[in-house]
């Protein structure tokens, strides 16, 4: 039975992961700074809270993950931990760049000081590529990120990379571009769109809010992307991987498709509201995921549509 490490496990795509696994057969341990007061709902949400354990691990802090991986002793490690909203790392820069940058580190460096033969992934993201002018990027296009949480999630991606080489860690960075469902928090704007059109729905007269309306994203199925993670674990040799659908839409578009699945005009229940702007964002974003279908023989089934669709369903169903 192998045995899996998931820091950020009672995320979005930790708990999917942690199924993932589960059915893979398995052991899987969780860690959070303080397990006996974390968020467990995606946990039980997903029917597998009584199947995982969870432990206390301070990602900042290299004897703490040093002790529990040399008592755990896992063959993989996930890292899916960290500061995860874009635009709260515009408010919390410091905080978003320690929680990534500091913890992917300590965990690499662990796993070199223990000499063992730990498999690591690392969370990257389609951010760190920024405006790419209306081109898919692979990985090999440049990263120009354009928010502190872009600037962090690269400079985790490099310290992944320079492992790899100096060490020989099989180390690498799943580069994922926008992976949605229903276990997001509403802080996102997708949720924030689906929540908000159901409960129209139900009779409410409220109206949403919404930032840059225009910027285009690829937006795919978070349980088809932690199937990626497994795979680049499996691989004979550590290589980072964009894992994307390769189509981009507009939020515009998002929220026509929502709002439609009901039979209304979004645009009438809608407000641009330039005060939940960002400082900075990107207009473009989609990814190549070729060398991952190549490779890990991975492609994404759902598109946007899939999305809003699989997203409205269970929102009308945990009503």
């Amino acid at each position: 039975m192998k045995k899996a490490l998931i820091t950020g496990i009672t995320g979005q795509d930790g708990a999917y992961l942690a199924r993932l696994l589960l059915e893979k057969g398995y052991e899987v341990i969780g860690s959070s700074r303080d397990s006996q007061i974390s968020n467990v709902k995606n946990l039980s949400r997903l029917g597998i809270r009584e199947s995982v354990r969870l432990e206390s691990m301070s990602m900042n802090d290299f004897r703490s993950v040093l002790q529990l991986v040399h008592r755990i002793q896992p063959d993989e490690i996930y890292n899916l931990a960290g500061q995860s909203s874009v635009a709260l790392s515009f408010e919390q820069p410091v905080e978003t760049l320690e929680s990534i940058m500091t913890a992917t580190i300590n965990l690499m460096e662990v796993i070199r000081f223990l000499d063992r033969p730990i498999r690591f992934y690392n969370a990257g993201s389609g951010e760190c590529f920024g405006d790419t002018l209306a081109k898919a990027a692979n990985e090999e296009t440049p990263f120009r990120p354009r928010s502190p949480y872009a600037v962090a999630k690269a400079a985790a991606f490099w310290q992944v990379a320079n492992y790899r080489e100096a060490y020989g860690l099989f180390a690498c960075t799943g580069i994922l571009f926008n992976h949605e469902s229903p276990l997001r928090p509403e802080r996102f704007v997708t949720r924030k769109i689906i929540a908000a059109v159901c409960r129209i729905a139900r009779g409410s007269r409220e109206r949403l809010r919404l930032g840059n309306t225009t910027i285009q994203r690829d937006w795919g199925w978070s349980p088809e992307y932690v199937d990626a993670m497994w795979r680049m674990l499996q691989q004979e040799s550590a290589d980072d991987f964009v894992i994307a659908t390769g189509k981009s839409h507009s939020l515009a578009e998002f929220a026509e498709v929502a709002f439609r699945y009901f039979g209304f005009d979004w645009r009438e229940y809608t407000d641009s509201d330039a005060s939940i702007f960002r400082p900075t964002d990107i207009l473009y974003g989609c990814g190549d995921a070729h060398r991952a279908a190549d490779r890990l023989g991975w492609s994404a089934q759902l598109d946007m549509y899939g999305v809003v669709h699989n997203m409205i369903e269970a929102e009308l169903d945990d009503a």
